[in-house]
């Protein structure tokens, strides 16, 4: 029996929730179905919006702006576009600053069209002007659409700022599965990442505490499984499991609007793909999709996690383990660059290697070593469960697809925990005195042991 998603339960309410909050979301409506551009305008005038302000880029004004700005003014509506020309666009002080030049003073209603990035600023825009802004979304690449948390890169670090979510998501299914196969795969990666996101909660409410939902973790579960159920109809571009998609990725966003936070939706290979973003744009280096970095993270962190799983612990051995303050200073300086003094900053305040801490972790760990194993074994499928499927829509799933040295994903492992204070797998490796060791095994593994990606780039090949 499949999981359709009912998005309309968790609309415009507050909702008591068993783990002692009430949970609420920014987001009014949500419209993703066939014709919703000709919905647009009666969308907006709705909610009493008379003046809009659309944003887009290059891109996604070709595929939805263009046609959103023409049913607009068709309707009587006065919209000021703007088309942001840039090949890659970055989420900086510059872009924002332009945003905020161009933005007319009588316009009450920000229209964001996109997707990722071009959301990440609007909603930012819109809650330092103190307006609201809805997504006109373009493609179905990634979960942010209605989350409280605008991803910017803020003096060369990937920063997320608390803001507020859009009043609505509007999203033409025609348009959506338009869109390039390679964004909406990055959608089918930013929620499978959600696999391993969910276990990395719950082993820091094990290990450390933390408030953790089930009901926010059923959310994410059933937006996870709606993805895996119509997966095999992605390729063929099916309007409605390219709309089964879509709405998995705003039920996703909801969930972090419930928390407050993005805890329910990124974990350690969000810090992965974090990490590796920056380096690529210190190098110079074109970015790659969200969405695609995040699966490619996801790969790397199930793999580290089914070998934690069959770990035999030496505690005593991890304790004994002294923290080299000097050595960590040298490899933050070498690996962030410009980014290392935001990275410093943050340690300094939230003390995530600290050694008394730390061993406090590692004693709770030893109790509950049991307990984590059998989480570990019953949260994530197999890794080449989840390769084939990547594989068979032309995913990545390897690192060097995606321009990704080897020895980018082994200073992930060992550093990219450090760009957000959240306990994650790669914190928790660390703890253990496992994070070097891990980082090679991956490394061999992607070099050298990834047997459905070297058989599937062996049948590529043989294609051409």
């Amino acid at each position: 029996m499949g999981s359709r998603l009912d998005l309309n339960e968790y609309l415009g309410k507050e909702i008591p929730c068993s783990c002692g909050r009430t949970h609420s979301a920014n987001v009014r409506l949500v419209d993703i179905d066939r014709d919703a551009t000709k919905r647009l305008p009666d969308h907006i005038r709705n909610f009493g919006y008379e003046n809009v302000y659309l944003v887009a880029d290059k891109n996604t004004w070709e595929a939805a702006g263009k046609e959103a700005e023409t049913v607009l003014k068709e309707a009587g509506l006065p919209c000021k576009s703007l088309v942001l020309d840039y090949d890659e666009l970055v989420p900086d002080e510059t872009v924002i600053g332009e945003i905020l030049v161009g933005y007319p003073k009588e316009a009450d209603l920000i229209l964001a069209v996109g997707s990722g990035t071009i959301n990440d600023l609007c909603k930012f825009i819109s809650f330092q002007v103190g307006v609201d802004y809805m997504i006109f979304a373009s493609a179905p690449s990634m979960d942010g659409f209605v989350s409280d948390g605008s991803a910017l890169m803020l003096n060369h670090v990937k920063t997320t700022i608390q803001v507020h979510g859009p009043v609505a998501v509007i999203g033409d299914t025609d348009i959506l599965a338009a869109a390039p196969m390679n964004m909406i795969t990055a959608g089918l990666g930013d929620t499978i990442g959600k696999y391993t996101c969910l276990l990395d909660w719950k082993l820091s409410q094990i290990i450390n505490g933390e408030y953790y939902c089930d009901e926010v973790v059923g959310m994410v579960h059933q937006a996870l499984q709606t993805v895996m159920e119509q997966s095999d109809k992605i390729e063929k571009r099916d309007p409605d499991a390219i709309k089964a998609v879509t709405e998995a990725l705003v039920l996703t966003g909801m969930a972090m609007s419930f928390v407050g936070y993005s805890r329910p939706a990124s974990g350690c290979e969000h810090h992965l793909s974090h990490y590796w973003e920056m380096k690529f744009i210190m190098e110079g280096k074109k970015p790659i999709l969200h969405g695609t970095k995040v699966g490619v993270g996801m790969i790397t962190a199930l793999k580290l996690y089914h070998m934690l799983e069959k770990e035999k612990i030496d505690f005593e051995a991890a304790k004994k383990k002294k923290f080299d303050q000097d050595g960590w200073l040298a490899k933050i300086r070498a690996c962030y660059g410009e980014a290392a003094d935001g990275i410093i900053k943050l340690e300094e305040k939230c003390q995530k290697n600290d050694v008394d801490a730390r061993n406090k972790r590692l004693a709770v760990m030893k109790e509950k070593w049991p307990l984590i194993q059998k989480t570990i074994k019953e949260s994530l499928p197999k890794t080449e469960e989840m390769e084939q499927l990547f594989l068979s829509l032309d995913a990545p799933v390897n690192p060097e697809q995606i321009g990704l040295s080897l020895e980018l994903v082994e200073d992930g492992i060992l550093i990219a925990k450090e760009v957000r204070d959240r306990y994650t797998l790669l914190q928790m490796l660390w703890d253990l005195d496992l994070s070097e060791d891990y980082a090679k095994k991956v490394v061999d593994y992607f070099a050298k042991d990834q047997t459905l990606y070297f058989r599937w780039l062996e049948s590529k090949k043989g294609l051409q």
